[in-house]
């Protein structure tokens, strides 16, 4: 089965990516609103992330130059990071940073479009749809240049001792409106830096930038590496702990950094880890209430499953196929020939509405497999995309009585008949399924496929241009291959805890880690039980730690767990529709705690305008209490959070690739929007 999956999403995905040669679009541009205008440049672009156990920030800092003999409006636009929020936007005004509050959404519009009218100095951050945020300044100076700072948070997990960060450039959107004022050329024009700092409580020996030769990686410890991408390295892109590549190397300046491809980081922890409990916390002085990140990885007790299966492979043939929908075919039929010859298979093509190939079930045989290649093979791409019609037909040709697997493959998002998230949630939930899809690409829709395969108890795995693609296909095809843990509930007693979120947790996959976020009241030791259902078979782990009664070196929590209570508030709003107490909820949250969402913007002022608006400096002081923390830790040796080491909550090691992941293949840096979405009946999973 395992092989079954790597041929199969290796000849979709690789395939497609060798019949399209379009350039990714760039992010990380300031244009001017009036695209008639010359375009700034790029005078100097620096990222600095850090990333710590359970979390990653990234700060970055641009300087662009107005080449125009007046005053402009400009956009600055970005992706947006996967599980990632926008906590600062800093605009220097007369050489002086300003820091921008969170106000709700169309409050804060209408103060930048009146600070902008009066020609004085602001700017404004706002989520564009679920795939960019956008930044505007006015007025940027005639001859002269802007600088500005975005700094965003993000929880960075662990899957199968293999970390990953992605710095999104590659632009989301696709529409030619956008294409078109996103066409301009995106180099640095002087200065460029990509500097990461890994803090790792647990041993890395390697580090990995797939698509950045020219990175230096070097390393003090086991605990702590650096990345460093404005030099080059003769000596290659992977540093092993304890090897002379891991050693700083004589830095030189690269050419011109073009900023049209992601920058990806894997780091891979050192083999043979145990399953573990991580205790990130935070609680001032005095205070009756701490908030907690617990990060639950399970050692490995998933068996694989060898049963064989039907599989259903339904099939995008719109029009904008045109160009790769012969190597989608491609790929499907040399899918077909790996299928066992127990298993059955179904073709069903969809575009403005459904063409049923196959009308039945098909045995796998030799015989049988060549005849429907050759009828797909004279099918053809048009029409639009009825990705639910595609879809309900799919899951309507399961049998209850054998195990299956819908197999989903388009490049795009619906654009005809039901499009709405909520009934596409709702259709889930009407059948006994599993949803397992990779999400390629910045501008995929992120947040449907990810809901629909929380809703179905399946996964959603991201996939960047810049990925290894055959790493990938590792983490995707052990989780399909292994059994795994349903109906998970997490329980801790002892003090009190509440606004738990993920509030329903669903189901636990091979490598995955579970992270939750919640406040806890008192302190001292507190039982913590983990219980699952393993092939129907009820399991629980369970350990005992404390809680501290004060920590002040992580205040990044409270904004991480304000992050995760919204994401889960807008799935109830998913599920049940709009509702008013949702949204004012998500706005009172993305206030305090200074985010920018769906309902609120960050606006950038001058420090009279705030006080004149009456508008506290709640972000301000945030951020100052955030910066001096992480000095602190930074000057600090790496702390281990692990809390049960006392009494281990699991006895087995966590599994593990044991690899770097493979070598990359080129061809798929270049790979459209791709989505593979494959559904399993639930009976045979739990």
């Amino acid at each position: 089965m395992k092989a079954f999956f790597k041929k199969l999403l290796a000849g979709i995905t690789l395939g497609v990516a060798l019949l399209t040669g379009s350039t990714a679009m760039a992010a990380g541009l300031m244009t001017p609103v009036d695209s008639s205008k010359p375009a700034l440049s790029i005078k100097s672009h620096h990222v600095n992330v850090t990333i710590e156990d359970g979390y990653a920030i990234t700060e970055v800092t641009q300087t662009f130059s107005n080449p125009n003999n007046e005053d402009l409006e400009a956009l600055y636009s970005f992706p947006v990071p996967e599980k990632g929020t926008v906590s600062e936007f800093t605009v220097w005004i007369d050489g002086k940073p300003v820091t921008g509050e969170v106000l709700e959404k169309k409050k804060a519009k209408k103060l930048y479009e009146e600070e902008k009218a009066a020609g004085r100095d602001a700017g404004l951050t706002e989520k564009k749809k679920h795939y960019r945020f956008e930044v505007r300044v006015s007025p940027v100076r005639a001859n002269s240049e802007t600088k500005i700072r975005l700094v965003y948070m993000q929880v960075a997990d662990i899957d199968s001792s293999m970390g990953r960060y992605v710095y999104p450039l590659e632009e989301g959107d696709t529409d030619d409106q956008a294409k078109a004022f996103w066409s301009y050329d995106p180099v640095v024009k002087e200065d460029f830096s990509f500097n990461l700092k890994l803090r790792s409580s647990y041993p890395v020996n390697g580090v990995r930038l797939p698509k950045h030769s020219q990175a230096v990686i070097s390393n003090t410890s086991a605990n702590e590496w650096q990345v460093n991408l404005a030099s080059s390295v003769a000596s290659g892109n992977m540093a092993e702990e304890g090897s002379s590549s891991a050693q700083p190397q004589v830095q030189t300046k690269t050419a011109a950094m073009t900023l049209d491809k992601d920058i990806l980081v894997y780091w891979r922890l050192a083999p043979n880890l145990p399953g573990s409990i991580d205790l990130v916390t935070h609680r001032e002085a005095g205070k009756k209430r701490g908030t907690f990140m617990m990060t639950l990885t399970p050692g490995d007790d998933l068996a694989k499953i060898t049963e064989g299966r039907d599989w259903a492979f339904v099939l995008d043939m719109s029009g904008s196929m045109s160009g790769k929908y012969q190597t989608l075919v491609d790929g499907v039929q040399r899918a077909l020939k790996h299928l066992n010859p127990e298993d059955r298979f179904q073709i069903v093509l969809f575009d403005d509405g459904v063409e049923d190939l196959t009308q039945t079930w098909v045995n796998a045989t030799p015989e049988n497999v060549k005849v429907w290649s050759d009828k797909l093979a004279t099918t053809g791409p048009r029409g639009g995309t009825n990705l639910y019609a595609g879809l309900n037909a799919g899951l309507k040709k399961l049998d209850a009585d054998r195990t299956g697997a819908i197999i989903l493959v388009t490049d795009g998002e619906a654009n005809l008949g039901i499009t709405e998230k909520k009934q596409f949630l709702k259709l889930m939930s009407g059948y006994d399924v599993r949803l397992f899809t990779a999400v390629m690409g910045n501008g995929s829709n992120r947040p449907l496929l990810e809901a629909m395969a929380k809703v179905s108890n399946g996964f959603a795995v991201s996939v960047s241009n810049s990925d290894d693609i055959s790493g990938k296909l590792m983490e995707f095809t052990s989780k399909v291959s292994h059994q795994a843990m349903h109906d998970v509930k997490l329980k801790i007693s002892g003090i009190k805890v509440a606004d738990i979120t993920p509030a329903k947790i669903g189901s636990l996959y091979r490598g995955e880690q579970l992270v939750v976020f919640g406040h806890y009241w008192g302190d001292g030791e507190a039982d913590v039980s983990l219980n699952v259902k393993i092939s129907g078979q009820d399991k629980s782990y369970k350990s005992r730690f404390a809680f501290p009664k004060s920590e002040t070196s992580y205040p990044e929590i409270e904004r991480l767990w304000a992050y995760a209570k919204i994401q889960d508030l807008k799935e109830q709003i998913d599920y049940l529709g709009s509702d008013a107490d949702f949204k004012n909820a998500i706005i009172d949250l993305a206030v305090e705690n200074g985010l920018v969402t769906d309902y609120t913007s960050m606006i950038v002022m001058r420090d009279e305008q705030f006080a004149a608006h009456g508008i506290e400096r709640k972000n301000k002081k945030r951020i100052e209490k955030e910066q001096q923390a992480k000095q602190q830790r930074a000057q600090a040796p790496v702390t281990s959070h692990r809390v049960d080491t006392q009494q281990p909550a699991f006895t087995t090691h966590r599994p593990s690739f044991g690899g770097g992941g493979g070598g990359a293949f080129n061809p798929l840096m270049y790979m459209p929007l791709v989505l593979l979405v494959l559904y399993r009946r639930k009976k045979i999973l739990k």
